[in-house]
């Protein structure tokens, strides 16, 4: 019996865009997902001196981003615990509450590189089924060198080559606190929501 592939899409998603979208579909296509889970990140340990718009807003706009498409399931198991949020225990979870699927870990390029940085980063190769590594055109990746940081890392790695996409959740908010338009780079659903709920507009 074929395994289930499900891929883990972590993030603040403040807002999720179309970026969020268009790479998330390419995940799905390219590594064959059975599935793609969209896990919202309360308060990412990176993030932690950053102002993050709270997580009911950002949950209520990623189930609108992602209703049209039955691939996307919206998780919410980084909300039922308490912080810090890493990924590897999220990973842990996932493999536990899926013991017939293989878990697939999604990130870019520059977590690729900073990959080695994270909360015991070996581990959680392990853990991992694969990592799906989404560059944009142009992008390399050193894996000899970060095989020689994290064994076994290589054999881990698969590539989703996504379309070269300047659009980036700090410019969004950004632009509504200037009052410019943002309309084309989200769905429209959660565009509706932004200004609904007047989010972003303070400076």
């Amino acid at each position: 019996m074929t395994r289930a592939q499900i891929g883990l899409f972590g993030g603040t998603f403040d807002p999720p865009h179309l970026g969020h979208l268009i790479l998330a579909s390419e995940a799905c296509e390219q590594l064959q997902l059975t599935r793609l889970l969209w896990v919202l990140t309360p308060e990412p340990p990176h993030k932690l001196e950053q102002k993050i718009t709270p997580t009911k807003h950002r949950l209520a706009m990623v189930k609108l981003a992602t209703a049209g498409d039955a691939r996307f399931e919206v998780s919410t198991i980084e909300l039922e615990r308490p912080g810090p949020h890493y990924t590897l225990d999220t990973v842990n979870l996932l493999v536990n509450l899926n013991p017939s699927a293989d878990i697939i870990l999604l990130i870019g390029g520059d977590s690729l590189r900073d990959l080695p940085t994270w909360h015991r980063p070996a581990e959680l190769v392990t853990a991992c089924h694969a990592i799906g590594v989404m560059r944009r055109p142009g992008d390399s990746a050193d894996l000899s060198t970060l095989e020689s940081q994290i064994n076994g890392i290589s054999s881990k790695v698969r590539f989703v080559d996504a379309p070269l996409l300047e659009i980036a959740s700090h410019e969004i908010r950004q632009r509504v606190s200037e009052g410019k338009t943002v309309r084309y780079y989200l769905h429209p659903k959660v565009h509706n929501y932004i200004q609904r709920h007047r989010l972003y507009q303070d400076k």
